[in-house]
Protein backbone atom coordinates (compact mmCIF):
# COMPACT_ATOMS: atom_id res chain seq x y z
CA UNK A 1 0.00 0.00 0.00
CA UNK A 2 2.97 1.95 0.70
CA UNK A 3 4.39 1.72 -2.77
CA UNK A 4 1.06 2.26 -4.28
CA UNK A 5 0.30 5.89 -2.51
CA UNK A 6 4.03 6.95 -3.15
CA UNK A 7 3.03 6.24 -7.00
CA UNK A 8 0.17 8.29 -6.66
CA UNK A 9 2.19 11.00 -5.19
CA UNK A 10 4.61 11.17 -8.47
CA UNK A 11 1.91 10.65 -10.69
CA UNK A 12 -0.08 13.73 -9.01
CA UNK A 13 2.65 15.86 -9.12
CA UNK A 14 3.18 15.33 -12.88
CA UNK A 15 -0.55 15.84 -14.22
CA UNK A 16 -3.59 15.49 -11.99
CA UNK A 17 -4.13 12.37 -11.85
CA UNK A 18 -1.91 9.33 -10.34
CA UNK A 19 -3.02 6.23 -8.69
CA UNK A 20 -6.07 6.61 -7.04
CA UNK A 21 -8.90 5.72 -5.01
CA UNK A 22 -11.96 7.05 -5.79
CA UNK A 23 -14.78 8.56 -3.18
CA UNK A 24 -14.72 5.67 -0.94
CA UNK A 25 -11.52 3.65 -0.25
CA UNK A 26 -12.51 0.23 -1.30
CA UNK A 27 -10.96 -2.94 -1.74
CA UNK A 28 -7.75 -3.31 0.18
CA UNK A 29 -10.12 -4.50 3.85
CA UNK A 30 -12.36 -6.48 1.75
CA UNK A 31 -13.41 -9.80 1.93
CA UNK A 32 -11.94 -12.03 -1.23
CA UNK A 33 -14.84 -14.34 -0.46
CA UNK A 34 -17.49 -14.89 -2.86
CA UNK A 35 -18.20 -12.90 -5.40
CA UNK A 36 -17.69 -9.42 -6.00
CA UNK A 37 -20.99 -7.60 -6.70
CA UNK A 38 -20.66 -3.88 -8.39
CA UNK A 39 -23.88 -1.21 -9.31
CA UNK A 40 -22.90 0.55 -12.62
CA UNK A 41 -24.40 3.70 -13.68
CA UNK A 42 -23.20 6.14 -16.37
CA UNK A 43 -24.65 9.07 -18.00
CA UNK A 44 -26.51 10.80 -15.33
CA UNK A 45 -25.98 13.83 -17.08
CA UNK A 46 -27.36 16.19 -13.98
CA UNK A 47 -28.55 19.50 -15.19
CA UNK A 48 -30.55 22.31 -13.84
CA UNK A 49 -32.27 22.33 -17.21
CA UNK A 50 -33.12 20.35 -19.94
CA UNK A 51 -31.87 20.00 -23.45
CA UNK A 52 -35.00 19.72 -25.46
CA UNK A 53 -32.53 19.88 -28.89
CA UNK A 54 -30.86 16.85 -27.79
CA UNK A 55 -34.65 15.13 -26.72
CA UNK A 56 -32.79 15.00 -23.22
CA UNK A 57 -34.47 15.48 -19.71
CA UNK A 58 -32.03 16.33 -17.12
CA UNK A 59 -33.92 17.94 -14.14
CA UNK A 60 -35.39 14.78 -12.89
CA UNK A 61 -31.83 13.56 -12.13
CA UNK A 62 -32.56 13.23 -8.35
CA UNK A 63 -35.05 10.85 -8.77
CA UNK A 64 -33.27 8.93 -11.12
CA UNK A 65 -30.06 8.67 -8.66
CA UNK A 66 -31.97 8.04 -6.09
CA UNK A 67 -33.62 5.34 -7.18
CA UNK A 68 -30.21 3.49 -8.62
CA UNK A 69 -28.39 3.89 -5.63
CA UNK A 70 -31.55 2.77 -3.26
CA UNK A 71 -31.46 -0.41 -5.41
CA UNK A 72 -27.74 -0.80 -4.78
CA UNK A 73 -27.68 -0.58 -1.52
CA UNK A 74 -31.27 -3.27 -1.27
CA UNK A 75 -28.84 -5.62 -3.38
CA UNK A 76 -26.58 -4.86 -1.68
CA UNK A 77 -23.40 -3.60 -3.93
CA UNK A 78 -20.06 -4.25 -2.29
CA UNK A 79 -18.98 -0.82 -4.65
CA UNK A 80 -20.40 1.47 -6.93
CA UNK A 81 -18.65 2.84 -10.45
CA UNK A 82 -20.27 5.23 -12.44
CA UNK A 83 -18.91 5.31 -16.00
CA UNK A 84 -18.90 9.41 -16.54
CA UNK A 85 -20.67 12.44 -17.80
CA UNK A 86 -21.73 12.73 -13.86
CA UNK A 87 -23.15 16.27 -14.68
CA UNK A 88 -24.12 17.53 -18.12
CA UNK A 89 -22.44 20.81 -18.25
CA UNK A 90 -23.74 24.12 -19.50
CA UNK A 91 -23.62 23.15 -22.91
CA UNK A 92 -27.45 22.81 -24.32
CA UNK A 93 -30.20 22.95 -26.68
CA UNK A 94 -32.60 24.71 -25.61
CA UNK A 95 -34.11 28.46 -25.50
CA UNK A 96 -32.89 29.55 -21.74
CA UNK A 97 -28.82 28.99 -21.48
CA UNK A 98 -27.14 27.38 -18.65
CA UNK A 99 -24.52 29.18 -16.82
CA UNK A 100 -21.32 27.68 -16.18
CA UNK A 101 -21.26 28.83 -12.59
CA UNK A 102 -23.91 26.38 -11.98
CA UNK A 103 -22.91 23.33 -12.22
CA UNK A 104 -20.70 23.25 -8.99
CA UNK A 105 -23.74 23.37 -7.38
CA UNK A 106 -25.37 20.29 -9.59
CA UNK A 107 -22.29 18.54 -9.23
CA UNK A 108 -22.62 19.04 -5.09
CA UNK A 109 -26.04 18.06 -5.43
CA UNK A 110 -25.49 14.89 -7.42
CA UNK A 111 -22.63 13.93 -5.27
CA UNK A 112 -24.54 14.24 -1.83
CA UNK A 113 -26.95 11.68 -3.36
CA UNK A 114 -24.60 9.18 -4.79
CA UNK A 115 -23.09 9.38 -1.34
CA UNK A 116 -25.88 7.61 0.26
CA UNK A 117 -24.78 4.69 -0.84
CA UNK A 118 -23.61 2.37 2.18
CA UNK A 119 -20.12 1.44 0.34
CA UNK A 120 -17.29 2.48 -1.13
CA UNK A 121 -17.73 4.83 -4.79
CA UNK A 122 -15.99 5.36 -7.86
CA UNK A 123 -16.48 7.90 -10.44
CA UNK A 124 -15.10 7.82 -14.02
CA UNK A 125 -14.34 10.94 -15.58
CA UNK A 126 -16.25 11.49 -18.89
CA UNK A 127 -16.48 14.36 -21.39
CA UNK A 128 -19.67 16.32 -20.42
CA UNK A 129 -17.95 16.38 -16.91
CA UNK A 130 -14.86 18.40 -18.10
CA UNK A 131 -17.27 20.78 -19.92
CA UNK A 132 -17.46 23.50 -17.04
CA UNK A 133 -14.88 21.96 -14.40
CA UNK A 134 -11.41 21.70 -14.40
CA UNK A 135 -10.32 17.84 -13.07
CA UNK A 136 -9.46 19.80 -9.77
CA UNK A 137 -13.18 21.24 -9.17
CA UNK A 138 -14.36 17.76 -9.85
CA UNK A 139 -12.36 15.82 -7.17
CA UNK A 140 -13.22 18.68 -4.96
CA UNK A 141 -16.53 18.14 -5.77
CA UNK A 142 -16.42 13.91 -5.58
CA UNK A 143 -13.72 14.11 -2.61
CA UNK A 144 -12.24 11.31 -5.17
CA UNK A 145 -8.20 12.02 -4.72
CA UNK A 146 -7.70 10.81 -8.24
CA UNK A 147 -8.89 10.36 -11.79
CA UNK A 148 -7.34 7.53 -13.05
CA UNK A 149 -5.68 4.32 -10.64
CA UNK A 150 -6.47 1.05 -9.48
CA UNK A 151 -7.39 -1.08 -6.94
CA UNK A 152 -8.24 -4.78 -5.67
CA UNK A 153 -11.97 -5.82 -4.27
CA UNK A 154 -12.70 -9.70 -3.92
CA UNK A 155 -9.97 -11.26 -5.97
CA UNK A 156 -10.19 -8.70 -9.35
CA UNK A 157 -8.25 -5.75 -10.17
CA UNK A 158 -10.20 -2.97 -10.85
CA UNK A 159 -8.59 -0.29 -13.59
CA UNK A 160 -10.01 3.31 -13.58
CA UNK A 161 -8.79 5.21 -16.78
CA UNK A 162 -9.12 9.02 -17.18
CA UNK A 163 -9.47 9.64 -21.25
CA UNK A 164 -10.08 13.01 -21.02
CA UNK A 165 -7.40 15.21 -22.44
CA UNK A 166 -6.20 16.47 -25.69
CA UNK A 167 -4.19 15.18 -28.43
CA UNK A 168 -0.75 17.10 -26.78
CA UNK A 169 -1.71 15.26 -23.51
CA UNK A 170 -3.33 18.41 -22.08
CA UNK A 171 -5.30 17.37 -18.97
CA UNK A 172 -9.08 18.83 -20.31
CA UNK A 173 -11.07 21.17 -18.39
CA UNK A 174 -13.40 23.91 -18.95
CA UNK A 175 -13.78 22.70 -22.16
CA UNK A 176 -16.91 23.91 -23.14
CA UNK A 177 -17.66 21.12 -25.67
CA UNK A 178 -15.36 17.75 -26.65
CA UNK A 179 -16.63 14.73 -27.44
CA UNK A 180 -13.55 12.39 -28.32
CA UNK A 181 -10.97 11.61 -25.70
CA UNK A 182 -7.41 10.33 -25.19
CA UNK A 183 -4.82 8.76 -22.95
CA UNK A 184 -1.53 10.66 -22.42
CA UNK A 185 1.84 9.03 -22.32
CA UNK A 186 2.48 9.33 -18.56
CA UNK A 187 -1.34 7.30 -18.05
CA UNK A 188 -0.21 4.75 -20.91
CA UNK A 189 2.90 4.37 -19.04
CA UNK A 190 1.28 3.73 -15.64
CA UNK A 191 -1.21 1.69 -17.33
CA UNK A 192 1.45 -0.89 -18.80
CA UNK A 193 3.22 -1.14 -15.56
CA UNK A 194 0.27 -1.15 -13.43
CA UNK A 195 -1.12 -4.21 -15.54
CA UNK A 196 2.55 -6.36 -15.49
CA UNK A 197 2.18 -5.89 -11.40
CA UNK A 198 -1.49 -7.45 -10.98
CA UNK A 199 -2.14 -11.04 -9.99
CA UNK A 200 -5.80 -10.79 -10.68
CA UNK A 201 -8.50 -11.03 -13.10
CA UNK A 202 -9.00 -7.30 -14.27
CA UNK A 203 -11.90 -5.11 -15.07
CA UNK A 204 -11.02 -1.70 -16.94
CA UNK A 205 -13.76 0.88 -16.80
CA UNK A 206 -13.85 4.11 -18.46
CA UNK A 207 -16.01 6.48 -20.39
CA UNK A 208 -15.92 6.55 -24.06
CA UNK A 209 -15.53 3.45 -25.99
CA UNK A 210 -12.46 1.65 -26.67
CA UNK A 211 -13.41 -1.52 -28.81
CA UNK A 212 -13.29 0.64 -32.17
CA UNK A 213 -16.77 2.26 -31.87
CA UNK A 214 -16.60 5.54 -33.74
CA UNK A 215 -17.79 8.84 -32.43
CA UNK A 216 -21.09 9.87 -34.54
CA UNK A 217 -20.15 13.43 -35.68
CA UNK A 218 -16.26 12.77 -36.74
CA UNK A 219 -16.32 9.12 -38.05
CA UNK A 220 -13.34 9.13 -35.82
CA UNK A 221 -12.54 6.65 -32.57
CA UNK A 222 -14.34 7.49 -29.65
CA UNK A 223 -10.93 7.62 -28.29
CA UNK A 224 -8.51 9.11 -30.39
CA UNK A 225 -5.59 6.15 -29.91
CA UNK A 226 -7.59 3.15 -28.41
CA UNK A 227 -5.81 0.99 -30.32
CA UNK A 228 -3.05 1.93 -28.73
CA UNK A 229 -4.88 1.01 -25.43
CA UNK A 230 -6.54 -1.89 -26.38
CA UNK A 231 -2.55 -3.31 -27.64
CA UNK A 232 -1.66 -2.51 -23.88
CA UNK A 233 -5.02 -4.50 -22.54
CA UNK A 234 -4.42 -7.21 -24.80
CA UNK A 235 -0.29 -7.75 -24.08
CA UNK A 236 -1.03 -8.48 -20.17
CA UNK A 237 -2.91 -11.43 -20.75
CA UNK A 238 -4.69 -10.96 -17.69
CA UNK A 239 -7.98 -8.07 -18.66
CA UNK A 240 -11.05 -10.08 -18.73
CA UNK A 241 -13.95 -6.80 -19.69
CA UNK A 242 -13.81 -3.44 -19.92
CA UNK A 243 -16.98 -1.75 -18.50
CA UNK A 244 -17.70 1.69 -20.67
CA UNK A 245 -20.52 4.25 -21.34
CA UNK A 246 -20.87 7.23 -23.14
CA UNK A 247 -22.98 6.15 -26.00
CA UNK A 248 -26.09 5.91 -23.80
CA UNK A 249 -27.33 2.75 -25.41
CA UNK A 250 -26.71 -1.48 -24.12
CA UNK A 251 -23.77 -2.91 -26.22
CA UNK A 252 -21.23 -5.88 -26.20
CA UNK A 253 -18.10 -6.45 -28.34
CA UNK A 254 -15.81 -9.24 -27.91
CA UNK A 255 -11.92 -8.38 -29.13
CA UNK A 256 -9.63 -10.48 -29.08
CA UNK A 257 -10.70 -12.08 -25.94
CA UNK A 258 -11.25 -8.95 -24.05
CA UNK A 259 -15.45 -8.70 -23.60
CA UNK A 260 -16.34 -4.77 -24.12
CA UNK A 261 -19.47 -4.04 -22.32
CA UNK A 262 -21.64 -0.75 -23.05
CA UNK A 263 -23.84 0.40 -20.67
CA UNK A 264 -27.00 2.07 -21.27
CA UNK A 265 -27.71 5.54 -19.79
CA UNK A 266 -28.98 6.69 -16.37
CA UNK A 267 -30.51 10.05 -17.96
CA UNK A 268 -34.16 10.79 -19.33
CA UNK A 269 -34.07 10.59 -22.99
CA UNK A 270 -37.75 9.44 -23.55
CA UNK A 271 -36.10 6.36 -21.89
CA UNK A 272 -36.69 4.10 -18.42
CA UNK A 273 -33.84 4.86 -15.82
CA UNK A 274 -31.12 2.41 -17.06
CA UNK A 275 -28.24 0.93 -14.41
CA UNK A 276 -26.52 -2.76 -14.14
CA UNK A 277 -25.87 -4.88 -11.20
CA UNK A 278 -22.56 -7.09 -12.06
CA UNK A 279 -21.60 -9.75 -10.23
CA UNK A 280 -18.21 -11.53 -11.00
CA UNK A 281 -17.20 -14.71 -9.56
CA UNK A 282 -13.89 -15.94 -9.78
CA UNK A 283 -14.90 -19.55 -8.77
CA UNK A 284 -16.60 -19.75 -11.36
CA UNK A 285 -15.31 -17.18 -14.06
CA UNK A 286 -17.84 -15.49 -14.90
CA UNK A 287 -19.39 -11.94 -15.55
CA UNK A 288 -23.70 -11.58 -14.72
CA UNK A 289 -25.09 -8.71 -15.80
CA UNK A 290 -28.96 -7.93 -14.32
CA UNK A 291 -30.09 -4.79 -16.24
CA UNK A 292 -32.55 -2.63 -15.60
CA UNK A 293 -34.64 -0.42 -17.83
CA UNK A 294 -32.64 -0.69 -20.99
CA UNK A 295 -29.62 -2.29 -20.09
CA UNK A 296 -29.16 -5.56 -21.36
CA UNK A 297 -28.91 -9.03 -19.26
CA UNK A 298 -25.53 -10.97 -20.07
CA UNK A 299 -23.79 -14.11 -19.06
CA UNK A 300 -20.27 -13.88 -19.91
CA UNK A 301 -17.49 -16.30 -18.99
CA UNK A 302 -13.28 -15.70 -18.95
Amino acid sequence: MSDRRFLGIILLGVVLAGTLVAAGALGQGSSTAGPLRIGISTDLHANVADSPGEHKVMIDYPERLSAFVGAMNAWPADLLVDLGDFVNGAFVLAPVPVSPAQIPGVLANAESIHARFSGPRYHVLGNHDVYDLSKEEFLAGTGAPWTYGSFEAKGYHLVILDVQYTTADVPLGHATWVVQGWVPRVELDWLRADLAAAQLPTIVCVHQRLDGALETLTQKPQVLNADVVRGILEASGNVIAVFQGHDHRSAYALVNGIHYITFAALVNEGTPPSWAQVTLDPAGRTIDIVGTGLEVARHLTY
